[in-house]
């Protein structure tokens, strides 16, 4: 018999994907089967970005490049930074990356080592626990509650820091919940982190720019106190649409740089370069399309919103941002996952269970309205007569 180490036993994964795949399944054999489940834009790569892989691949560009991303690539990230936040970033401390989850990869694997804790939130995105429980680290939940229209509490966050913390994550706007964290509340967190000199923080922006009702984007590298500990996630996959790309990036402080540089060299080596010089285009051309997108993603939020409200036993906090609505199913009798494989069999309707994004998931469900109306509204409906039918198991 083989032995792999002990990690591999731990590890998790992110659910939405068997979802996919049983959708996918179901599909083949001639169901109908309307998909919110899936975190993907359904939007095509606006076609300049698709030109300037094209053009980079025939003017050349199939060689290694440096593997923490080429230089324009860099310079052009921190120049949105400078241009969306007023903050000064240097090229020198951001990493190209094949996606986002591989700055979660790298941060908890620096990290997480046995007796270490690391905190996350909860709800939240599943790599986040499932990566630490591969390094040996201790998962610590921070609750992200219903009633606090699913921002973190700085209070709660902050309680929760022991002796063995090394690393805090957090995610605003949020993935599964759609919540956002008030400037107020991330203001107390930024101040009570003074007391924890030694705590590093990963914030994870992917969804930075899909904020809605006025609600401003909190970008944490604007708090110079923490700069010299933060690492920031973000990129290019739900912004421009560029999913199946991988292409992320993440922004370190200096004293951590070199180990995603070695980290990189050992992995991945770098970035393919097509795609670099695609997300180059995204970054330094025009943003109608991204204005567009959300423009859509904010119409079809309020439909879902309103939709929901009408199905027996369940109800749905308002999302702020993201493309993610979270449910309330606790007055339907189901348990979350039951529900979201009987909806998907019965009725052809793939949405996610809440258990899948943590502890404190139960009693709600997923539902992505990076879908069309059209559907969006099938679903939903399908969903009440499945609800108006069938009885809780």
């Amino acid at each position: 018999m083989l032995h792999t180490i002990d990690g591999f036993n731990r590890i998790g994964e992110e659910n939405a994907f068997a979802v996919l795949a049983r959708a996918a399944e179901l599909a083949a054999q001639g169901r109908d089967i309307v998909s919110l489940g899936i975190g993907q834009p359904d939007f095509p790569t606006p076609p300049h970005i698709v030109e300037a892989a094209i053009k980079a691949l025939r003017d050349g560009h199939h060689g290694y490049t440096p593997a923490t991303g080429i230089t324009p690539l860099r310079e052009a990230i921190a120049a949105d930074f400078n241009k969306r936040f007023g903050v000064e970033v240097s090229p020198g401390n951001i990493a190209v990356v094949p996606g986002g989850k591989i700055t979660m990869f790298a941060a908890i694997l620096m990290f997480g080592e046995p007796g270490a804790e690391i905190l996350y939130p909860d709800p939240g995105f599943p790599i986040y626990r499932s990566m630490i429980e591969f390094t040996g680290a201790k998962p610590v939940p921070i609750p992200v509650r219903e009633e606090n229209g699913f921002a973190f509490s700085a209070e709660e966050a902050l309680s929760l820091i022991t002796p063995k913390t090394r690393l805090i994550i957090l995610n605003s706007p949020a993935n599964p919940t759609g919540g956002v964290t008030p400037k107020s509340e991330v203001d107390k967190f930024v101040a009570g982190m003074d007391k924890h000199p030694n705590v590093a923080i990963m914030s994870d922006e992917i969804y930075d720019q899909m904020v809605y009702d006025g609600e401003k984007h909190v970008c944490l590298l604007t708090y110079p106190s923490i700069r010299d500990r933060l690492i920031l996630l973000n990129g290019w996959s739900k912004t421009y649409a560029m999913t199946g790309w991988r292409m992320g990036y993440s922004v370190w402080p200096q004293s951590l740089y070199e180990n995603i540089r070695k980290l990189a060299v050992n992995a991945w080596s770098c970035v393919n370069a097509p795609s670099q010089y695609a997300a180059l285009a995204a970054l330094t051309g025009p943003q109608h399309a991204v204005h567009k997108m959300v423009a859509e993603f904010d119409k079809r939020r309020k439909v879902v919103v309103s939709e929901l409200h009408k199905l027996p036993g369940i109800s749905c906090a308002t999302p702020k941002g993201a493309f993610y609505a979270f449910p309330n199913i606790k007055n339907t009798g189901w348990k979350a996952k039951k529900l979201a494989s009987s909806l998907l069999e019965e009725s052809g309707v793939a949405i996610i269970g809440g258990p899948d994004f943590g502890i404190l998931g139960e009693g709600y469900v997923r539902l992505s309205y990076a879908n069309s109306t059209e559907n969006i509204m099938k679903a939903i409906g399908r969903m009440g007569e499945f609800l108006s039918s069938r009885k809780a198991a």
